[in-house]
């Protein structure tokens, strides 16, 4: 037999018995049913309890971005401190969801959230030089910027 064949041969993968043809690649097929399994298995556990009737979530982040969920299933165990929340999120900048969060916040929050949106609004000024393309617009048309919020 030829050498380079034998080695050709041993490299390849034979799934089945004598007979079978040789595959090169065994392939694994995964799920994502299976990895929902495993979440849902670990989630009983914990003895979690659905939360129905939330129809967002907003998770802020320290770069002034906020990962919005829209309509996920949260699951929750207070007496383990944990929250699971699944769907479909997206990362949105702060001011594209402020006008809409507003009335479900807090004092406390808001306070929190303005300095929050402050120290992101500067760390974009330092990386864009400066003024950024909104101030620079409202300067050419006379317009002035309210940037507190009155009670």
């Amino acid at each position: 037999m030829n050498k380079e064949k034998l080695a050709k041969l041993s490299t390849q993968v034979r799934i089945g018995g004598k007979g079978t043809p040789r595959r090169k690649v065994k392939k694994v097929h995964k799920t994502a049913s299976n990895d929902d399994k495993k979440l849902q298995s670990t989630l009983k556990k914990l003895n979690v309890q659905s939360i129905p009737a939330i129809e967002e979530v907003n998770m802020f982040k320290d770069d002034g971005n906020v990962i919005h969920f829209q309509a996920p299933k949260v699951h929750a165990s207070v007496h383990a401190n944990t929250f699971a929340i699944y769907g479909q999120g997206e990362d949105k900048e702060l001011t594209e969801l402020v006008p809409g969060i507003l009335n479900q916040l807090g004092p406390d929050s808001l306070a929190s959230l303005l300095e929050n949106f402050e120290a992101a609004s500067e760390k974009k000024e330092e990386a864009t030089g400066g003024a950024t393309s909104s101030s620079v617009a409202a300067e050419e048309t006379g317009e002035t910027k309210i940037s507190d919020i009155v009670d």
